[in-house]
């Protein structure tokens, strides 16, 4: 994992080592992604340009970049987005784009989205957003949108009033409107323990639960990130055998949903 936030740095820096799998570069000077800006990063998995100084990405920034899962644009000054650029990642599900200047969502980016299962584009300068002609999957993660969209006021249009659910249990050809929809629950996390003592050489098991709607994704963190065994789990075990001092220190669990991020921590000594 590679990580840069020199608030001077004004270029994307060309000596990253080959098989970095997550690049940060956060708070930073730098204005523009170029043309085959990561070519030499094949093993990419998540690539963060967080709230730097964007305003330009090049159409062909992200070729040879097909294992990326996540891209982060967020915090950024960006009036327009190359959606056919997406097709150089394959494997991209995690698109966010949200607090930059971008006002309109043009007909063809849906061609590019196919594979998108979150889509960020939010705090942007939307004057209007048309929502017809999609499959919707009617659950807590649209109740918001639906609430929004119905309000005296609202910025956001759903242009077709005969919206219906096509995927929703129990509720699909509802009418999107009219659907009984859940609200998203931030997740709850309680460790087992939270101190934890014990002698090298030993075997230990931390372990975590978690609450919310829908069912959160748990990780552990301790200086690198270990993922949990599959998304929607309600609790997690990591396992540490044959302890060693290195391996002391605070452990934290986290839970993330739609609708929103919690933590706790577990101190093992």
């Amino acid at each position: 994992m590679v990580q840069c936030g020199d608030p001077g740095m004004s270029a994307i820096p060309v000596n990253v080592p080959a098989n970095t799998f997550k690049l940060c570069l956060e708070k930073t000077r730098i204005s523009r992604v170029p043309r085959a800006a990561f070519f030499n990063l094949s093993e990419l998995r998540f690539l963060w340009l967080t709230y730097n100084s964007i305003t330009s990405v090049h159409t062909s920034s992200f070729v040879n970049l097909k294992a990326l899962r996540e891209l982060r644009l967020d915090g950024n000054l960006l009036t327009s987005f190359p959606w056919e650029g997406l097709r150089d990642m394959p494997r991209l599900q995690t698109l966010v784009l949200h607090n930059n200047r971008l006002s309109n969502l043009p007909p063809q980016a849906a061609l590019f989205l196919l594979n998108i299962t979150y889509l960020d584009l939010s705090s942007n300068r939307w004057a209007m957003l048309l929502l017809h002609d999609n499959p919707w999957l009617c659950d807590c993660e649209i109740s918001l949108l639906v609430s929004l969209s119905m309000s005296l006021g609202s910025s956001v249009v759903l242009m077709d009033p005969l919206l219906m659910c096509s995927r929703s249990v129990g509720q699909s050809g509802t009418l999107l409107t009219q659907a009984e929809l859940s609200r998203c629950m931030r997740p709850s996390v309680q460790p087992a323990a939270t101190r934890v003592t014990s002698s090298v050489g030993s075997n230990v098991l931390l372990r975590c639960d978690a609450s919310g709607y829908p069912t959160p994704t748990l990780t552990w963190i301790k200086t690198v990130m270990q993922e949990s065994p599959r998304v929607g789990v309600r609790w997690s075990i990591i396992s540490l055998n044959g302890l060693s001092y290195s391996d002391a220190g605070e452990y934290r669990c986290q839970a993330r949903n739609m609708a929103g991020l919690s933590e706790a921590p577990i101190k093992l000594k």
